[in-house]
């Protein structure tokens, strides 16, 4: 049965595994893992790690142009299957094209409702931290994304242009 859980150095191997099912240097959306973060060595990845759970934290003063963000992992067992990110808030770039949260699967454990079960528990902690609803965006061309964010209640508001092509933007109520 998967669950989320925070992300934890106790799982540095497994992770491994999963980065490279998705392919070394390919984005993974959620997971918090930035060009120049050194996650192969055992001190690189702890040092990740600890960033990470420190941007969740209210008394610590997010990165400028950053929001705090909660990460979760989708783990069955030991096996990381995917991440997903809450950012608490809203820059001007995260409403036009980023949203709330931030979700991937890695290749290898697709098709099983993965993404579906972690946004719908996302969705209840958003409504935990007061959010009423959160903004989900994915490519116009993510099939796979789309059908989830609708499947999970957004509701479309627009299309829009972005670097990376056009981007659906879906509301979804917390809770």
């Amino acid at each position: 049965m998967p669950e989320l859980i925070a992300p934890t150095s106790r799982l540095h191997r497994q992770w491994l595994a999963a980065r490279d099912d998705w392919g070394r240097g390919v984005h993974q959306d959620g997971s918090g893992l930035r060009p120049g973060d050194e996650v192969d060595t055992a001190d690189g990845f702890a040092a990740w790690i600890r960033g990470l759970l420190r941007q969740s934290d209210p008394a610590v003063e997010p990165e400028p142009d950053w929001v705090h963000c909660t990460y979760w992992w989708v783990v069955e067992g030991d096996e990381v299957l995917g991440s997903i990110a809450l950012r608490h808030e809203l820059t001007d770039a995260l409403l036009s094209w980023g949203g709330h949260i931030g979700y991937g699967v890695r290749p290898a454990a697709r098709g099983r409702g993965l993404a579906r079960f972690a946004v719908a528990q996302v969705l209840a902690y958003a409504k935990q931290l007061g959010l009423d609803r959160v903004l989900i965006t994915c490519r116009e061309s993510n099939r796979a994304s789309r059908q989830v964010i609708e499947k999970s209640g957004g509701v479309l508001e627009d299309v829009r242009v972005s670097e990376e092509g056009p981007i659906r933007r879906y509301w979804a109520v917390t809770g």
